[in-house]
């Protein structure tokens, strides 16, 4: 256990992790009781040994260290009017009006790194002294009034101009406002994930006092303006906000929070019907019910000012969005939206484009996800949480460079871009950086009396509160097995649940210690209920095979899993220039498919082709198949593999004239 873990344990385990209501924190603030069932591992609990996430995360922490702070902190000491010492802020969206949202994914990207067992000391001492650097260099910034701000401004007389113009309607990126209650998210979040990983109280001081002027300011809106507020992009500033009021107990952050609960869009989620989501901007959509769902997490049942708080209504809102999302919008990768918006119900073929599945999306999704699981145990979000990190985070990082996507074409022929180290800087930099620094987020969890599995990737966990080291080792789907081996210090009943994945191609089968069990299935996990001995070695086998998914809008087009990975047809290389979108957005410029359109062989039909691919596809080994079809062959290999080439995911079946 490295030192920063050591010293905040205590604090974590008792209130955070395990959801208890711990009676003080260091430096006094108070930890509330979250209303949660299911309690998530830290992320410094969990180390991948996986070779292509220890990869992964190893080409994350170069990027973190390589950044320098002291240009990430420019434009906060403009605003502040201190000496930059000629330091400029990076190109791309941090020099801009967007400017300082960086700031918040780097902090949070750092403290997640720095308490990572996985890291070297000598790494994990880089990154926390580069965190307190910038947490005391943000101090300095902060303003008497809490006022904490980082992007290019308008009008140095008055810095936060750009949220008197939002309050006014005025939206201009360049001249008037780009957003900044979303980039005061990112700040928020960066402080929050700092203090509660680290423990580094200036964090938290700093973020209290920046609570404060939110409240001064929200308490002075009248609704007219609440509602032009909420018109322009916010990002999950109720989240942030109800995470704070968490952590000091202090009414007037809830308040202030539940400023920026758009109960108007909530209600039209809740009746349910079609086409709620058209023309939203996901990436705005999304964090707002994230927020809806920690207000029931963090309220219900408490008294804020006097008065109890009933907020099972934010909870069926966030249920009820998210089988939306899955049902009516979501891609084989677990992404969703075309241009960055939702599109009408079940209208997905005709959507795929090069410009769809932005990473913010998928980043959003999963942190909604997470938290339904803890709320409700439902297995069906531990499925789509594994869905959508195999085949669209992972899919999102370039394994040579670091760098991460922006967008992920589901147009067949195009090919994935990916950012640039120090000119781009898009939201989807910042929250690639907090993907790969959390990278066994979502595998384990536990309650009272049971130990959950919900990923199968070689890893180690440190679960104190069993007293048990579990390693995990697997080469799912290179094979159909996984093996636990259980480290206690002394034996200890408990449930062990393994979840049994929705892509199990027939019934999973259990062993323990060599010898086949027999387990109960509780709606979606291997439950086995027993006395844990050190030394215990459990091994679950999960059978594997092809599958087809068709999309809701096109006929017979269809994409192939193996397992829980998406396969895609490896293209080639060829002619792969990129052009821009949007702001200073990398995209392919040009697919070399007119028609992704397979015709079979004579007396195959697409139906035969969907009920069971096995039969049509030449498992080559090592996760390669190929298919003949239109006289030629195609292998098809784990998406996220196709990194520097030109791919298909999707492809239309036709029987043969």
């Amino acid at each position: 256990m490295n030192k920063l873990k050591k010293s905040i344990c205590g604090i974590l385990a008792a209130a955070t992790l395990a959801g208890c209501s711990g009676p003080e924190l260091e430096g006094g603030a108070a930890m509330l009781q979250k209303n949660i069932s299911i309690s998530d591992y830290a992320i410094s609990d969990v180390s991948m040994t996986d070779a292509y996430c220890t990869n992964a995360f190893k080409k994350e922490i170069e990027y973190l260290l390589s950044l320098d702070p002291d240009r990430l902190l420019s434009n906060f000491r403009k605003n502040r009017g201190l000496d930059t010492n000629g330091v400029e802020p990076y190109n791309g969206w941090e020099n801009s009006l967007i400017g300082g949202h960086t700031m918040g994914h780097y902090l949070t990207a750092l403290a997640q790194a720095a308490t990572n067992d996985a890291v070297s000391s000598s790494d994990r001492d880089k990154l926390y002294e580069r965190l307190t650097l910038i947490i005391d260099g943000l101090v300095e910034c902060q303003h008497s009034d809490g006022f904490l701000w980082g992007s290019n401004v308008l009008d140095l007389t008055n810095i936060d101009a750009q949220f008197d113009n939002v309050e006014r309607g005025k939206a201009d990126l360049f001249t008037e406002s780009w957003v900044p209650w979303y980039t005061m998210h990112k700040i928020f979040e960066g402080l929050i994930s700092s203090y509660e990983l680290t423990g580094y109280e200036p964090a938290l001081d700093i973020a209290k006092k920046l609570g404060d002027w939110v409240y001064n300011r929200v308490t002075g809106w009248s609704e007219e303006t609440r509602r032009t507020v909420l018109s322009i992009e916010y990002g999950g500033m109720n989240d942030a906000l109800y995470d704070l009021y968490r952590l000091t107990g202090d009414d007037k952050y809830a308040v202030a929070a539940h400023a920026f609960d758009e109960d108007s869009l909530f209600e039209l989620i809740r009746t349910d019907g079609a086409n709620v989501l058209n023309n939203r901007h996901a990436n705005t959509t999304i964090p707002k019910v994230i927020g809806a769902l920690n207000r029931y997490i963090v309220l219900d049942g408490k008294t804020v000012n006097g008065e109890k708080v009933d907020a099972s209504e934010y909870l069926e809102t966030a249920e009820i969005f998210w089988q939306m999302v899955i049902d009516h919008h979501t891609y084989a990768t677990g992404g969703n939206s075309e241009w960055e918006h939702f599109g009408e119900d079940d209208v997905l073929n005709r959507e795929r484009t090069n410009c769809n599945c932005e990473t913010c999306n998928v980043y959003n999704m999963l942190k909604l996800t997470k938290n339904l699981f803890m709320v409700t145990g439902d297995v069906k979000y531990a499925d789509y949480y594994e869905n959508a990190f195999i085949n669209h985070i992972l899919a999102s990082q370039n394994p040579e460079t670091g760098m991460t996507t922006y967008f992920q074409a589901m147009s067949t022929g195009y090919f994935r871009t990916f950012s640039t180290p120090v000119d781009s800087f898009w939201c989807c930099t910042g929250t690639g950086m907090e993907n790969f620094t959390k990278l066994g987020d979502g595998m384990y969890f536990y309650d009272d009396d049971s130990l959950y599995v919900n990923m199968y990737f070689s890893s180690e966990l440190d679960a104190e509160n069993l007293g048990l080291k579990l390693t995990q080792e697997s080469n799912i789907p290179l094979t159909d097995k996984a093996t636990l081996k259980l480290k206690l210090s002394e034996s200890k009943e408990f449930s062990l649940m393994l979840r049994i994945p929705s892509w199990a191609k027939s019934d999973v089968t259990v062993s323990v210690n060599g010898e086949a069990v027999q387990y109960e299935n509780a709606e979606g996990y291997a439950k086995i209920t027993r006395e844990w001995k050190n030394g215990d070695t459990v091994e679950i086998t999960i059978p594997l095979g092809l599958t087809a998914e068709n999309l809701p809008d096109g006929i017979n087009t269809v994409c192939f899993k193996y397992g829980p990975v998406l396969l895609a047809a490896k293209l080639n290389d060829e002619n792969m220039t990129t052009t821009y979108t949007g702001m200073s957005v990398i995209i392919p410029e040009t697919t070399i498919i007119s028609d992704d359109t397979l015709t079979l062989k004579d007396g195959i039909t697409p139906t035969a082709v969907k009920q069971n691919p096995g039969e049509y596809f030449t498992d080559n080994g090592n996760l390669s198949f190929t298919f003949t079809a239109n006289d030629q062959e195609l292998e098809f290999v784990p998406y996220y593999s196709l990194y520097n080439t030109r791919y298909g995911i999707y492809w239309k079946l036709a029987e043969a004239e």
